[in-house]
């Protein structure tokens, strides 16, 4: 399976910081933050991964090279200087990511979701992991109904911004920027979505407090 590492936002929580370094740039525990990334998907043996790059992207090419340090290898999806949101900077990619079921995962966020085992069920257009609301999202995104991502106002979770999706789910769009909650409700809405809880290690690196936490807690644990 390839992966896709989501890196092209602006970051603008985390401003002043991210006026001069790409957000999946910033150090935590001692490395970039998308570095624990590539790491965890090299151990979970995916070795080919999509980046895509929009704000100081030249920075993340220089910062990474060709993957083969931290054992993948990596291919650039280039956006230009304005970002096409999640949906269509995905879409963009797809001509490098192939016709099999791709892991997509949010370079913002710090995780030990194992990589390695997750999976497209045959039926389905996309497999997500949820994970319990945190503080700064208590309302959550989706329901989990069995593994069937199901749409409803109560006993909601957070989408980690990590899922395994098909090239079918995102049948009929066009080149350009669009966000990716259309299609996710799109596909519950077909009963094309599943899903799974994820209750170990999870932050979205979104602001400079997420980061000063995650980065003492990460300290803390080596």
């Amino acid at each position: 399976m390839k992966a896709m590492l989501l890196a092209a936002g602006r970051g603008e929580r985390m401003r002043p910081l991210t006026d001069s370094m790409p957000k999946p740039l910033v150090p935590v525990g001692g490395r970039a933050l998308i570095v624990w990334h590539l790491l965890a998907l090299a151990r979970a043996g995916v070795r080919e991964v999509v980046i895509n790059l929009s704000w100081l992207g030249a920075q993340l090419r220089d910062a990474l090279g060709d993957g083969s340090k931290f054992g993948v290898r990596i291919s650039w999806s280039d956006e230009g200087p304005v970002p096409l949101e999640t949906g269509g900077g995905i879409f963009h990619a797809l001509r490098l990511l192939g016709p099999e079921p791709f892991l997509v995962v949010n370079a913002d966020i710090w995780t030990d979701i194992d990589f390695g085992r997750l999976a497209l069920e045959p039926d389905a257009h996309a497999h997500l992991v949820l994970i319990p609301n945190p503080p700064h999202h208590p309302r959550g995104d989706f329901g989990l109904d069995g593994d069937r991502v199901v749409d409803r106002e109560t006993g909601r979770l957070t989408y980690s911004g990590v899922g395994v999706y098909s090239r079918e789910f995102f049948a009929g769009c066009t080149a350009g920027r669009f966000p990716l909650l259309p299609l996710l409700n799109r596909a519950i809405a077909a009963g094309r979505a599943r899903g799974e809880v994820h209750r170990g290690e999870w932050c979205d690196v979104g602001t400079a407090e997420r980061l000063a936490s995650l980065s003492a807690r990460v300290s803390a644990l080596e």
